[in-house]
């Protein structure tokens, strides 16, 4: 699993298929990816906002037991 919070320039680069920020935070806009723009006017893409995120199997939970049956057989 990736530990970045979001896209590099060249995934961004890559996403947009353009190396000109105008045109990537066109592009960006026009297909409605969440995005923000940094001090220097580059966008800032999170992963989460493509799907770029890989998800851990559930955490396996007990089933509900009431304390008033006693304590949970094992």
């Amino acid at each position: 699993m990736s530990e970045k919070l979001c896209l590099t320039r060249d995934e961004i680069k890559a996403l947009t298929r353009s190396p000109q920020k105008a045109r990537q935070l066109s592009f960006l806009r026009q297909n409605g990816i969440r995005h923000y723009i940094d001090g220097n006017g580059w966008p800032v893409v999170l992963r989460a906002a493509v799907g770029a995120v890989e998800h851990a199997p559930p955490a396996k939970t007990e089933e509900w037991w009431s304390n008033a049956l006693g304590p949970r057989p094992r």
